[in-house]
């Protein structure tokens, strides 16, 4: 006789007419050799939800979850690289130095490294949802406070408020969405996402353009709101609108099934089944769920429940997501998921700390290069040459603060988003046929190699064609790493894998931004040579992930 010390389940599946049916056993019952070796078997099986799933159809309701997931990755898009076009604005206003924006540019990525974790270990305790809405709102007001903020400290502090909350809607969209989705579409779809990203790069400048020239100004005793505040403010809103639109979708029916709420997970089920076909949700054919047994830590079976709500009432339940928390992680950092865990967090830091640098700085860039060519019409120099020259000849304290960005600025990074569009388009169409990983491959090496190409440039025009090639391949990488996590690991520990690792991304972010606003006006082949050999370290990394996308969704 055997002791099972958490609960066992069992299922059958009737033939067409999908029933799945499941008796919960206390959990100190006894439980004979013969059962045993059903759970046993039970146990090995992972395609009861998956069949579930299917039986949903795909129509409208995947349609709207993607179009919802990709607003808020391009809303991410917009909140993280806004800070690009600020710059410029506001150097007058904060009298801004290169050290100044180089920890203006930081602040954000410190945020987002403090945050990621944080939200991802909410995010796989409490619900995607949610964590999701939370986030949402948080970056929204932040965004809007420091759009009115007169002093540069208060600005940077809100502005590292806002990378606090805006990464954990950025690590926990792609989980939440491929938690939808069958397995024949999930990669696909998820790869979809890379479009929207497109989308935010290019809408952002185009807000810029409009938004900042505007000859608008208030101007009070100790109260001053120009154009640019306007941008922020502009930029910061649809934060709000997307949370609170997020507030008529459901909860991951998958994550349901993990906190063991199947009648709530059969309910999402049957919504999405009557939007998809259009019929009642009586006529779904599943008629009972149940998951699985959950092999997850013993402190997780007996606490989800308590943990759900965002609000923790009593000492008793902060201790149970702290233990929860602990479990997971430790779970993380063991084997079988040790070997994806330190991949992949060293393929984010370097990716995404070359990503986020460069373009954050790319329009401030851009502004050197008109500055130096209408200084010196007819002259060529390397991008470190613009930078010591532009910086170099201005006398005063503050550093140059001459004209407001000019249209070309604009144009340039405009299309920078418009090269990204072939690459977002190249991904979802081929990703079966060449997988996620030579993607990966193919887009960080590629990328190495055109960063260090920026030290040899000389003009403006040769800058821009290779911090087009830059964004585009380096952006479809950013996307393509989300899409593999979803499939690396198991449900009860995809978002804070994906947490884990962005907590590494944004560190690089964070290092790489300070580097940058350092040492860009002295010895700026120093970061350049930095990032392009981190791009081809990832890249060489990622032949060590394996094939993904073929699988079910654990």
């Amino acid at each position: 006789m055997y002791t099972k010390k958490k609960p066992a389940t069992s299922v059958s599946w009737a033939g067409s007419d999908v029933l799945i049916e499941v008796h919960q056993l206390d959990s100190d019952a006894e439980i004979d050799d013969e059962t045993m070796e059903g759970l046993d078997f039970l146990e090995s099986q992972g395609e009861d939800f998956e069949r579930a799933l299917e039986s949903t159809g795909f129509g409208r309701f995947h349609y709207a979850l993607l179009t919802l997931c990709g607003l808020i990755y391009l809303n991410t898009a917009v909140a993280i690289t806004i800070i690009s076009f600020v710059l410029p604005s506001a150097t007058c206003d904060f009298q801004m130095t290169s050290s100044d924006k180089g920890w203006l540019t930081a602040a954000p990525m410190l945020g987002m490294l403090l945050g990621s974790y944080f939200w991802g270990c909410l995010a796989d305790t409490k619900g995607r949802k949610v964590v999701l809405i939370g986030a949402l709102i948080m970056d929204g007001l932040c965004g809007i406070l420091s759009s009115v903020a007169q002093t540069y400290i208060l600005f940077l502090i809100l502005r590292f408020i806002n990378g606090f909350a805006i990464t954990g809607a950025m690590g926990i969209c792609f989980p939440y969405l491929g938690e939808f989705q069958p397995v024949k579409h999930r990669e696909t779809i998820l790869c979809w996402m890379e479009i929207f990203w497109t989308i935010g790069v290019i809408v952002l400048p185009g807000i810029a353009w409009i938004v900042i020239p505007l000859e608008f100004e208030i101007i009070m005793p100790s109260f001053k709101y120009a154009s640019w505040n306007l941008f922020v403010t502009v930029c910061s809103i649809p934060s709000i609108l997307i949370g609170m639109w997020l507030l008529f979708f459901p909860e991951s029916p998958k994550f349901l099934l993990e906190c063991g709420e199947a009648d709530e997970a059969l309910e999402v089920l049957r919504n999405m089944y009557s939007i998809n076909t259009g019929k009642s949700p009586d006529t779904f054919p599943v008629h009972s769920l149940r998951e699985k047994v959950r092999t997850m830590s013993v402190v997780s079976q007996n606490s989800t429940r308590s943990v759900r709500s965002l609000r923790i009432r009593k000492p008793k339940e902060l201790k149970l997501l702290l233990q929860e928390i602990w479990e997971q992680t430790k779970a993380l950092c063991k084997p079988p998921y040790l070997r994806y865990t330190v991949l992949t967090c060293l393929i984010q830091f370097g990716l995404t700390s070359s990503y986020f640098t460069l373009m954050i700085w790319f329009p401030e860039l851009f502004y050197r290069f008109e500055e130096f060519e209408s200084l010196h019409p007819g002259q060529s120099a390397s991008v470190c040459d613009v930078s010591s020259i532009v910086i170099g000849g201005n006398s005063t304290d503050v550093e140059y603060c001459g004209e407001p960005i000019g249209d070309e600025v604009y144009l340039h990074t405009l299309i920078i988003g418009l090269a990204c569009i072939p690459t977002s388009l190249w991904l979802p169409l081929c990703v079966h046929r060449f997988g996620a990983k030579f993607f990966l491959v193919f887009s960080l090496l590629v990328a190495g190699g055109v960063t260090m190409g920026l030290y040899f440039v000389d003009s403006s025009s040769t800058n821009l064609i290779l911090s087009c090639i830059f964004e585009a391949l380096t952006s479809l990488a950013i996307s393509t790493v989300y899409c593999v996590m979803v499939d690396l690991f198991p449900t009860q520990l995809r978002v804070m894998a994906a947490a884990l690792s962005l907590t590494f991304g944004r560190a690089g972010a964070l290092i790489g931004n300070l580097v940058f606003g350092f040492l860009i006006d002295l010895h700026c082949v120093v970061p350049i040579a930095l990032f392009a050999f981190m791009l081809v370290g990832s890249g060489l990394l990622c032949f060590k992930l394996p094939s993904t996308g073929q699988g079910a969704l654990d």
